[in-house]
């Protein structure tokens, strides 16, 4: 199953409203507030690999108060 790692930057002080938007989109398994370069860190999961890049690109990332993301597509799954 297609697995990503989103980091987010949003508008200062949004980050408990992207959050709560966040926990609402499909695919989104976990997000977390974080201290450093990036506001928040998102797991997601999809079907396919199309699928995961169609909840990146038109979910995520235009989601009110998101000023940028970075997502890392994990390469394998150690379990």
């Amino acid at each position: 199953m297609p697995t990503a790692f989103v980091l987010i930057n949003t508008e200062i002080g949004s980050e408990t409203d992207v959050l709560k938007e966040l926990r609402t989109v499909e695919g989104v398994r976990e997000s977390s507030a974080v201290y450093g370069v990036y506001d928040i860190v998102a797991r997601v999961q999809a079907d396919t690999m199309d699928r995961l890049k169609e909840i990146v690109t038109w979910r995520i990332r235009r989601l009110d108060k998101v000023r940028s993301t970075l997502t890392m597509i994990v390469v394998e799954e150690k379990q």
